[in-house]
This record gives structure tokens, sequence and C-alpha cells, in this order.
């Protein structure tokens, strides 16, 4: 079981990174769809575009863009200006699928970089990558490398990537685990889905609000993750106490991702490593159901 104090600080931790500043969300809509949501200041920004309607209730797309591909193209001008102004450092050259709900239709595309800008909701797959021995079970985190433009250097689950347009998850699973971990298909065809967890936060350029498909895999004892494209530049396998002490950590070169940590958490509520009579239990359990998109 997991120690008390680690507990208690991961609770912490959590409490101060989802709690939202106390500013006003207007709802942002297209083609009649609540999709986002968006601060004062970035909605008055946006007012100076055509393509947005901005009022005290909330932010549309201006109605006349009636298509996907209409909506898309003129989202794709504002977010090429915003660029340029500096608004949007997380650039990507990839794009979301943006729709009421996971795989129905898009109402509109648009650059990963402006996503939390316009607070729409993305998605994204994750693995644990778990090592089961006669010395307990172990759990393999990646460090990303400091050239990412979102959490430079910090530890993260061993597979992770964002959804991409016109991806299934176990598309973007396969190929994420080949790029970041070197794990072949064969193997990551065994992971097993393990539900989502929900992220929802303030951060430098938006509003991430971002669903994460969680997967579990059993790996070989000597599995060895080779990363493929640059982004991960070290792997470490931990105990799944040594798991719960980093993901408790709010600073330091051993801090993991936040949204790595709570597919972490979940994990070891799922596997019962957290005690249910533990003082922090109900917290951190509610925690993790109440990281839900607003």
């Amino acid at each position: 079981m997991i120690d008390t104090t680690i507990l208690a600080a991961i609770e912490a931790r959590f409490v101060r990174a989802f709690a939202l500043p106390d500013v006003r969300y207007r709802p942002f809509a297209a083609d009649g769809v609540r999709l986002g949501f968006v601060d004062r200041d970035r909605a008055a920004r946006l007012a100076r575009f055509a393509a947005f309607r901005v009022d005290e209730q909330g932010v549309t797309l201006d109605p006349s863009l009636d298509t996907c591909e209409a909506r898309s193209a003129a989202l794709a001008d504002v977010a090429l200006a915003l660029r340029a102004e500096g608004a949007l450092p997380a650039w990507r050259d990839e794009v979301y699928d943006v729709a009421a709900c996971f795989a129905a239709p898009p109402v509109f595309r648009i650059e990963r970089g402006a996503a939390r800008y316009l607070g729409v909701r993305t998605y994204a797959a994750h693995l644990n990558g778990i090592v089961a021995g006669e010395d307990g079970t172990k759990m393999w985190f990646a460090r990303r490398s400091a050239t990412k433009p979102v959490d430079p250097g910090l530890l993260d689950n061993l597979v992770g990537g964002g959804i991409a347009a016109g991806m299934r998850v176990d598309d973007t699973l396969f190929k994420e685990a080949w790029e970041e971990a070197g794990i072949a298909q064969w193997l990551a065809r065994r992971a097993r889905p393990a539900g989502v967890v929900h992220v929802c936060r303030a951060m430098f350029d938006g509003l991430q609000r971002e669903t994460v498909f969680v997967h579990d895999l059993d790996v070989p004892a000597d599995f060895a993750p080779a990363n493929q494209d640059g982004e991960a530049v070290e792997h470490r396998l931990v105990a799944l106490a040594e798991a719960a002490r980093l993901i408790a950590q709010s600073s330091g070169p051993d801090e993991v991702t936040l949204d790595a940590s709570v597919v972490v958490l979940d994990y070891l509520i799922r596997r019962g490593e957290i005690a249910p009579d533990e003082p922090a239990f109900a917290a951190l359990e509610a925690l993790r159901q109440s990281c839900r998109p607003t």
C-alpha cells in the first residue's frame, strides 16, 4: 500500500493543479453546438476577427460559415494570425477534429496548438507499461525531450499522444507505442483498454479539456523501451510505491506531467494499491472522478 503522507501530497498537488482561476469563461459555440470555453481576454482578442461573434453571453463562429470545410479554413487563418502575434506558443502542425462528442462528425478541424485557446475538448491515448515480477509490479516512465513545447523535460507515461484528425484510438496507440517506446504492433495489440480519465485545467495558452483513453500493457521483464522519434530521452522502471511518490511531486527534475499523473493515480486505484480506509482515499477518488471537462 502507498504511504499516507504520499497520498496526502498527491491530493494537495491535484487540488492546486485543477483549481481554475477566478475568471469567467464564456461558452464557445459553432453550428449551434457548444464546443469550448474562452476567458475574457481571449474573447476580446477573438472579437477582432470577422469569423467570430463575441458578446457577454459567449463566443460563436459566424453562422455563414456553414460547412466543416468553411469553418476549418476560417479558423486556420485565425490560428496563423494568433501564432504570428505569439499567442499560440505550442504550435504542432497537426490538426484535431472538434465535435460534439468523440467520433461524431467534426464541426471543424483546428491546429492542435490552438485547441486550448478556444477551450475545446481534445482526446488522447495513453498506455501504462507494466512489468510483473517476483519483486512486485513495476511501471515504466518516459522523460519528455527538453524541446517539447508543453511540459519539456518532465516524466510521462510510457506512451501517450493526442488523437489527430481522422485517427482512431487504436491507430493512435499503435503509432505512439512504436514512436515513443519502440513497441511493435503485435505487442501493442495486447494492451487492455482501461476506461478514460479527464483533465480540465487552465494553462499558459488557454483551457485544457482533454479526455484520455487509458490502456494497460504487460511488457516482458527484459523489454527495454527505445524511442524512435526523439520525443523521449530517458526511460525509468519503478515500483508502484515510487510511481506514487513521483506523481506527488509538483516541481523538480522528476516531476510527472499532470495528464500522466492522473493516469497513474487511476491505475493505482484500480489495482487496489490505495486502501479504501486511507484518509486520502475518498478525496483522491473524488478528484479522479471530477477531473472532467467543464
